[in-house]
C-alpha cells in the first residue's frame, strides 16, 4: 500500500465519521434546517473520497502509476476544499464559501477521471 495516501485516506475516513457524528449530535438544533444538510453533504463526500483514496493506495502497490498517484492527490486535495468549504459554509453561514466548493468538486472529478484512465491503460 502507498503509505502516505493510505494514511491520509484512513485519517480522512476517521474524520468523516467524527464530522458525521458531530453533525447529528452536536449541530442538530444549532444549525438552521437549510445548513445542516450542507454539513452532512460535506461529511458524506469526505467518506466517499476517503474510501477512494484507500483504494488508490492499495492499487498503487499492485500497479505503480503516476496517473493513479495523481488521482489520489486529487481526491485528497479535492476533499479538503470541497468538504472543508461546505463545513465552513454551514458553521459560519458565510455564503461566499459556496463559491469555493466547485473548485474542490473539479479536483474530485479530475481524480475520478485519472483513476479511470490509470485503470484503463496498461
Amino acid at each position: 500500500m502507498d503509505r502516505p495516501l493510505g494514511t491520509l485516506g484512513a485519517l480522512l475516513g476517521g474524520l468523516a465519521v467524527a464530522a458525521g457524528a458531530f453533525g447529528v449530535h452536536g449541530l442538530r438544533g444549532r444549525l438552521s434546517p437549510e445548513l445542516l444538510p450542507v454539513f452532512e453533504t460535506g461529511a458524506r463526500y469526505q467518506m466517499y473520497h476517503a474510501l477512494a483514496l484507500l483504494a488508490v493506495a492499495v492499487l498503487l502497490e499492485r500497479r505503480p502509476s503516476s496517473v493513479l498517484r495523481s488521482a489520489g492527490w486529487c481526491f485528497f486535495g479535492g476533499t479538503l476544499v470541497f468538504s472543508g468549504s461546505l463545513y465552513l459554509l454551514a458553521l459560519t453561514g458565510a455564503t461566499w464559501w459556496g463559491a469555493v466548493t466547485p473548485l474542490g468538486g473539479v479536483a474530485l472529478l479530475s481524480g475520478w477521471g485519472m483513476l479511470a484512465w490509470g485503470l484503463w491503460r496498461r
